[in-house]
């Protein structure tokens, strides 16, 4: 080849290149992918050939590998098989019209039987809830099963880690689970993971990306579930980690940041249901269920609440947590609370929410005055406008804390509590866990703690938001476009 002739045959070449990604893009994004993400992904790659293409194939699929979806799906029968002979206590009576259906949705999308004889306490204060665990956890008999998106062995969570230590000397099996990315090059991570051996706990790493070892799936997949259970008797869901307020983050402890969080804590039918959520991701990383755990046997709780257990994520089929939050929503007849530290919305989400408002339905969001992840930070706020525009009233809770509670009131009779926040990411790529309660009296609890909420807020106001410099709604915009790829 003619050195001079060399650059025309490279542009020839790239075009050819350039046309060939263009349209083998637009014939693989769009399938079975939403328009927004499909279009997302088809802009990085127009615009960004290379990098775009090189990005879709490491994260371009939102799903779990083959084999984990499979396991899931005999995970799903096999709760179907056992739910037939279980006891799930006595439902509370004169069910709104809406809500039998929305449960029937909920167990056909792979979500436990709702259960009913449950008791449900919330417990606000982060301290508090991670002491409370502690206690539970020196009652254990049979077992614990603790899993959390970040475990960390500080301080603040000293005494949860004594508990285990103490159990396990007693002869109690202690089984543990921690997401692998969300630890892994985090503060203490060493440290936990050389307490958890030292007292002899049964421990493993949840979506672990180890090639070496075969472990292979899409890297930003997390398991972001919060939950323990002890003995089959009692548990706690939430939202909070087992982890300092700052987590432990430099860059947190320099901005005197701090988490505010909520847990709850279950006894009754539902615990069975919490149970299998744990042992399904126990199965899924070591391929084997313990030896000894019944979840069959169920023993009536304190309080008479119905309570459903509704896990989520790219091992299922649908959207779970999403299809419930919208069923909610469209039932809702005259209030809405909102809680969310990432609300990022889908159209199918912000469609209902300012749907809600059309039909005279009271809706308020709560959000944090500032974020710590810039990217989910602005893309929420390039929702603001449309939302205050609507008629949603939105409360911005002050720095320096970090608004983390994740729940959702609707009326005076339903509420769902978990770790799902409302955004792409969580509906899409994190594996969650939530909790839907009916009962009058837990939904007033909830409206303590809202009220507390607003309370310590200010309420954003349209008139202020569009004050907003120009480089706040570029990034906003810019963020938003960003946060559809999945």
């Amino acid at each position: 080849m003619n050195t001079q002739s060399w650059p025309l045959w490279l542009t020839i070449a790239y075009l050819i290149f350039d046309l060939t990604v263009r349209i083998v893009a637009v014939i693989v994004v769009p399938r079975n992918r939403k328009p927004t993400s499909a279009m997302a992904w088809l802009l990085a790659i127009f615009f960004i050939p290379i990098f775009g293409v090189l990005l879709f194939l490491l994260i371009g699929n939102p799903k779990l590998p083959r084999a984990r979806r499979r396991k899931q799906e005999r995970i799903n029968n096999y709760i179907d098989d056992i739910a037939s002979y279980l006891n799930f206590g006595t439902l509370r009576p004169n069910a709104p019209g809406w809500f039998p259906p929305l449960v029937a949705m909920n167990k056909h999308l792979g979500a436990l039987p709702l259960s009913g004889d449950n008791g449900v306490h919330l417990i606000s204060d982060y301290q508090e809830s991670l002491d409370a665990m502690a206690h539970e956890i020196r009652t254990a008999r049979d077992y614990v099963h603790v899993e959390f998106y970040i475990l960390q062995s500080d301080e603040s969570t000293d005494n949860f880690f004594r508990a285990l230590e103490e159990v396990a000397a007693r002869g109690v099996p202690v089984r543990v689970l921690l997401d692998y990315w969300a630890n892994r090059w985090k503060p203490r991570y060493r440290e936990t993971l050389k307490r958890l051996n030292a007292m002899g706990a049964d421990w493993h790493l949840m979506l672990p990306v180890q090639p070496l070892r075969g472990r292979i799936q899409r890297p930003d997949l997390r398991n972001h579930r919060k939950l323990l259970v002890v003995d089959g008797r009692s548990g706690y869901l939430g939202s909070q980690n087992i982890t300092d307020s700052t987590y432990n983050l430099p860059k947190n402890i320099r901005q005197g940041l701090h988490w505010v969080d909520l847990m709850v804590r279950v006894d009754g039918p539902v615990v069975s249901s919490l149970n299998a959520v744990f042992l399904s991701d126990y199965y899924a990383e070591t391929d084997r269920v313990p030896d000894g755990i019944d979840i069959t046997r169920v023993e009536s709780g304190t309080g008479d609440l119905d309570c459903q257990i509704v896990p989520s994520g790219p091992g299922f089929e649908a959207e779970n947590n999403l299809r419930l939050f919208l069923g909610l929503l469209y039932a809702a007849s005259e209030k809405i609370m909102i809680v969310s530290p990432y609300f990022v919305p889908d159209e199918a989400l912000l469609l209902a929410v300012t749907a809600a408002v059309d039909r005279g339905v009271h809706v308020e969001l709560f959000v944090s005055e500032q974020g710590d992840q810039a990217m989910v930070y602005h893309a929420q706020r390039s929702y603001y406008e449309a939302l205050l525009r609507a008629g949603v009233r939105i409360w911005l809770y002050p720095v320096p804390y970090i608004l983390h509670t994740k729940s959702l009131t609707i009326d005076d009779q339903v509420a769902v509590i978990g770790s799902s926040n409302m955004d792409m990411r969580s509906f899409g790529l994190n594996m969650e866990v939530s909790m839907l309660v009916r009962g009058e009296e837990f939904v007033d609890e909830m409206r303590v703690l809202e009220d507390e909420y607003r309370s310590l807020s200010r309420e954003l106001t349209l008139e202020e938001w569009m004050q907003q410099p120009l480089r706040s709604t570029v990034l906003d915009n810019l963020a938003r476009l960003t946060s559809a790829l999945q």
